[in-house]
């Protein structure tokens, strides 16, 4: 009987093709984008709306995510200086960790998985019903009504964020340091206030407009290329999340080599 299953190459030449035509349309997607931005005037209203449910209502998983981790890095931290008896240096390494680092990717990250699932889904959700179709069809453009508040909204959203993020893991880290460790506050706080430099604000602040135009991207597209129903909007979401937050770390570790070879 004649094997009418694809080879393997067969396969992967259509796996190939498929990227190659995906990344094409997300291209493209991104170019009218950014075409569109002249049009945030006219959906300012969205942009304000997208700005709360988006930025605001995320405060609270930024804020526990962050005083977890900064908890638990001031921990690990203390207990390994303290065997060098660098105890003195624990303020500095968690200011250093959580400004250039921790603080923006655990951002981006919780940015990209709460906003980005609801990016994914309430515009997968909008393509399937045919409401996408319908904007269009009233001489509205979906990109500019849909997309760009969203994009706008997490350019301004996520800095503050992230500022708010780093405090939060600062204090948590204190607390740890002072509660725990037994160390002083001033040892804590004035390594913390004199050894950071500007390029370390630059490493930490360059990165939230990077990951809120990947996020925002990445996951309206996949909810604008959703097909196949119910099933096809969460497939579509999840891999929105799962390239967004790759994205994120990728690109964090570039950012930060960049900054540091220029500056």
């Amino acid at each position: 009987m004649q094997n009418i299953a694809p080879s393997y190459t067969e396969q992967l030449n259509a796996r190939l093709k498929s990227f190659f035509l995906s990344m094409q349309e997300f291209f493209e997607f991104s170019i009218r984008t950014f075409g569109a931005l002249g049009s945030t005037r006219r959906y300012w209203k969205d942009v304000l709306n997208q700005m709360y449910v988006s930025g605001t209502e995320s405060l609270p998983i930024v804020l526990v995510s962050a005083v977890s981790i900064g908890g638990l890095l001031t921990f690990e931290i203390g207990n390994i200086l303290t065997e060098f008896g660098a105890k003195g240096l624990i303020g500095r390494t968690t200011a250093f960790s959580i400004i250039r680092e921790l603080g923006p990717l655990l951002t981006g990250i919780m940015l990209s998985a709460r906003v980005g699932a609801r990016n994914g889904s309430e515009l997968g959700a909008m393509k399937i019903s045919e409401q996408i179709d319908a904007l269009r069809a009233f001489g509205t453009d979906p990109i500019a009504k849909l997309v760009v508040p969203r994009l706008v909204a997490a350019l301004i959203m996520f800095p503050p964020l992230t500022a708010l993020c780093d405090a939060a893991g600062l204090l948590a880290g204190a607390f740890m340091a002072i509660g725990y460790h037994s160390l002083d506050a001033a040892f804590y706080w004035n390594p913390v206030m004199n050894f950071l430099v500007p390029k370390d604000f630059y490493v930490g602040f360059l990165k939230p407009p990077v990951f809120a135009i990947l996020m925002t991207l990445v996951t309206c597209y996949n909810g604008f290329s959703a097909t196949g129903g119910t099933v096809g909007v969460g497939n579509s979401t999840i891999k929105g999340i799962v390239v967004s937050c790759g994205l994120v770390m990728v690109f964090n570790f570039y950012i930060s080599k960049l900054v540091f070879e220029i500056l």
